[in-house]
């Protein structure tokens, strides 16, 4: 009896069993009808159409809050370095932008000439040990740049620049062209204290300031000024003429004419370009001992028989001078023994406007 009930049991379960297991895996839109005749089964499979379901599928957007934190070994906040925000950087960015600032050209102006020096090429910037004392300072401190100026290649950079803006002065001259003086103004130079541009650029350096170095030259006058120059005397043997010109502080113009008397043949006036050397008022006249044509005769004093009338104008040729006459008549001549001779009042006149050092042209 316990055994026929637990056969029974047994085959109720598998039955039960075998309904849930069909309807886990049959397809839902598939209809099976099984029909039982005897010991055949015959099993009648009808698929239908079933209407497609779409699943709604739903996704989860997933919200992702992205919260900015200070690196740990960044710089304190609001630190720079020479001037440079490094604060809240990483100390290799803060090294790199302090060497980048540094790098950045230093403008020098000097009058109107503008230049650039490259600060890497005379000096060296301690960035790395700037930052290292940057990353133990207090919020908002400005840390000191250390920077090493190299003074060689700092004052080679300053002598360029002198080379390029000072210029020597240049005295006036006085020359003859095209057969009459011509004055040559003169024009002042330049001159730059280079010790105090390398000083000015080793301050700024070691500020790291940027902003433009300004110096001036220095003006340098020169020795030998045209307004220097007293009149010019020009002197033609073939016209005998004496040719007085003006300096108007820029340039020689005619002033006087005088007729003169030149050098005889034998004894001719030189050519060339001379300067008085002496003045003297009512002079002795001295024979040359070295010209034959004066031996024996005597020393003369001052008087109207004085073979140099009143005035002497030396040149630094030898024995030759400008001066009066005893004998008017030869002026217009080449009647002289190698000087100029001149009318008493004429050379008188000269005498007053000439002085120690005025050029004597003689052509």
């Amino acid at each position: 009896m316990k055994r026929s009930l637990a056969v029974g049991l047994f085959a109720a379960g598998f039955a039960a069993a075998g309904a849930f297991s069909g309807a886990v895996v049959a397809d839902p839109g598939t209809s099976t009808t099984s029909t039982s005749t005897g010991a055949t089964t015959t099993t009648a499979v009808t698929t239908t159409t079933a209407a497609t379901t779409t699943a709604a599928t739903t996704t989860a957007a997933t919200t992702t809050s992205v919260t900015t934190t200070t690196a740990a070994n960044a710089l304190p906040l609001h630190v720079r370095v020479a001037g440079v925000p490094v604060g809240g950087l990483a100390g290799s960015d803060a090294v790199a932008g302090v060497r980048a600032a540094f790098a950045k050209p230093l403008p020098v102006v000097v009058d109107r000439v503008r230049l650039e020096l490259d600060p890497q090429k005379v000096a060296t910037a301690y960035a790395a040990t700037a930052v290292a004392r940057a990353r133990v300072a207090s919020p908002g401190t400005n840390v000191h740049l250390v920077v090493a100026v190299r003074g060689r290649e700092l004052r080679a950079w300053a002598a360029a620049v002198s080379r390029r803006v000072v210029r020597k002065p240049v005295d006036a001259t006085l020359t003859l062209r095209n057969g009459r003086p011509m004055l040559t103004p003169d024009r002042a130079g330049r001159s730059l204290d280079t010790r105090r541009l390398v000083a000015t650029v080793t301050a700024a350096l070691r500020a790291n300031s940027r902003l433009p170095v300004r110096l001036r030259t220095r003006a340098v006058p020169a020795k030998v000024t045209a307004s220097g120059f007293g009149p010019a005397i020009l002197i033609n043997r073939e016209v005998n003429r004496l040719f007085l010109y003006r300096n108007t502080g820029r340039a020689l113009t005619p002033w006087r004419t005088f007729s003169v008397a030149t050098g005889q043949a034998i004894y001719p006036t030189p050519t060339g370009t001379f300067h008085i050397v002496v003045k003297w008022v009512n002079p002795w006249w001295y024979p040359p001992t070295y010209d034959s044509w004066a031996q024996g005769l005597k020393p003369v004093p001052p008087g109207p028989d004085n073979p140099l009338g009143t005035r002497w104008m030396g040149l630094d040729a030898p024995g030759v001078g400008i001066h009066g006459t005893d004998e008017p008549a030869s002026i217009g001549y080449s009647a002289s023994h190698g000087c100029i001779r001149m009318q008493v009042p004429d050379a008188e006149w000269l005498f007053d406007q000439v002085r120690v050092g005025t050029t004597v042209f003689i052509v």
